[in-house]
């Protein structure tokens, strides 16, 4: 059974990107078109979201390596939100997408084995991937690991995230000396070296914020069978001049994950309210090309400052 460390590399190369996009469907941003504003539905909210996220999704699939779905953005509408997050998962899927569910679940015994069920099966919102909160210890993250690897699916496990808050509590110093997020590096480093698949990663990743760059250069040394899943590109702050830390010499071992600054690109662009009454042609454009630019940008980090270093062949 193949590692889907080995299926996320074969989509990005395949693809020729490490891009993932989030879909956070914030009704706040969405134009005319897709929702009157002037009080809502839920039901009507819903059915605006599976349309939006339709759209993102035929806009960014030959430019991605995965769609990441917020679950927050659908729990809030209950029953009906995820009837929006089952229909979303299965449009993904129809356009040969991976899907990364940011559900940053965990809990401990029995709980974390129904959480690990619930995302890495082929249950109605189980994805390819997850993302675990490792905090609880390891009774809390290793049903996941378990489920992921008789599956064949993937988890990210959160080391140092993009927040600008994490380190109050992910740099704390250890009674040992070591800061917490480095300590558990070398946790999840001993599981990722057991379960190795032929592109020499594992199934078992972390999430390192694409704010934190110096902090990913010493998370690599720790962590070097691991894919990243990197957030914080453009709108929270990251840089793609930066991200040539999350990378291997080959350019692989990382997926960065952008959202607002994708999906919702046409209101970031807009210094008023003409954003609201752009046609669904022009939204779709506005996505597209920002997918397009991101995917560029990463390439140009990944490839070249890598070929710099490697001799490696420039490509974007």
């Amino acid at each position: 059974m193949k590692n889907f460390a080995d299926i996320v590399i074969e989509h990005s190369i395949r693809k020729n990107t490490a891009l993932v996009v989030g879909l956070d469907p914030d009704i706040t941003f969405f134009p005319d078109f897709l929702l009157n504003q002037n009080t809502p539905t839920i039901e009507e909210i819903c059915n605006a979201i599976v349309e939006f996220n339709k759209l993102v999704i035929d806009e960014v699939c030959n430019h991605v390596v995965a769609v990441k779905p917020q679950l927050a953005y659908y729990e809030i509408y209950g029953s009906l939100g995820i009837q929006a997050l089952e229909q979303t998962l299965e449009y993904a899927r129809f356009k040969n997408l991976l899907v990364i569910n940011d559900a940053k679940r965990g809990d401990i015994g029995p709980t974390s084995k129904a959480y690990a069920k619930a995302f890495l099966t082929n249950g109605p919102i189980s994805g390819d991937m997850v993302t675990v909160n490792p905090f609880l210890g390891s009774d809390g993250y290793n049903p996941f690991i378990e489920a992921a690897q008789v599956n064949q699916k993937g988890v990210f496990l959160l080391l140092k995230t993009s927040n600008p808050s994490s380190g109050e509590v992910q740099d704390l110093i250890l009674q040992n000396g070591e800061i917490l997020y480095m300590h558990l590096a070398k946790e999840i480093n001993a599981a990722a070296v057991a379960t190795k698949g032929d592109n020499n990663y594992s199934f078992i990743g972390a999430v390192v914020g694409a704010t934190y760059p110096e902090d990913a250069k010493k998370v690599r040394e720790l962590l070097p069978y691991s894919i990243f899943l990197v957030p914080g590109l453009g709108v929270q702050g990251g840089n793609a001049e930066d991200l040539a830390a999350f990378f291997d010499e080959k350019g692989l071992g990382a997926v960065i994950s952008s959202s607002r600054g994708i999906t919702y690109s046409y209101f970031y662009n807009e210094k008023d309210e003409k954003w609201r009454s752009i046609s669904k042609e022009q939204m779709s454009k506005s996505i597209a090309d920002s997918a397009i630019k991101a995917k560029k940008q990463i390439n140009e980090v990944r490839f070249n400052t890598n070929s710099l270093k490697y001799g490696l062949p420039e490509k974007v």
